[in-house]
């Protein structure tokens, strides 16, 4: 499929749920409500949304809590036929920036152990294995990798991000 808009990341929006819904449902086997999402975007004040959009069509999104001083990727999805289009690092890169915005000190996230292709994203960027929540995932008891990162405000963290942010710019 050939891009027809550029990939504009920016902040969820209550208007966005449906659209979001759409992705969630094409995303996972257990799909959150979109009551889930409504209370996130308007009553957990820890919360904090993104979405990726193509012209007027959201094609993924991501959201994190802060807790203290870490950032927890809460959800990350982009719709199955817009993989592979780099949307998703995309996403990750703005979640880096809104966590350090945040005070942030660390990014952490659970990702199944049969997702292959987020653990190398992840890895990518810095996430390192930390642990495994045994029967984490619901819909057929699969284990979860627990991730982090090193310190965000480390340099060696922000040189990678920055040189993968640069290297995403230069794609089209």
């Amino acid at each position: 499929m050939v891009a027809l808009y550029p990939i504009v990341i920016e902040d969820m929006r209550i208007e966005d749920i449906d659209a979001v819904q759409e992705v969630e449902r094409a995303s996972f086997p257990i799909p959150w409500p979109a009551n889930a999402f409504r209370h996130e975007l308007t009553q957990n004040k820890n919360a904090h949304y993104i979405v990726a959009k193509e012209g007027e069509r959201i094609v993924g999104y991501a959201g994190l809590w802060l807790s203290l001083d870490e950032a927890h990727i809460t959800t990350f999805a982009v719709l199955p036929d817009q993989r592979r289009r780099k949307i998703g690092e995309r996403m990750l890169v703005a979640i880096f920036d809104k966590a350090a915005k945040l005070g942030a000190e660390w990014l952490t996230l659970e990702v199944r152990a049969s997702n292959m292709p987020a653990q190398r994203l992840y890895e990518k960027y810095g996430f390192r294995p930390a642990g495994v929540r045994r029967r984490y995932y619901s819909d057929n008891n699969e284990d979860a990798i627990i991730m982090w990162t090193e310190r965000l405000r480390d340099r060696a963290v922000r040189e990678r991000v920055e040189s993968l942010r640069a290297a995403l710019e230069e794609q089209p």
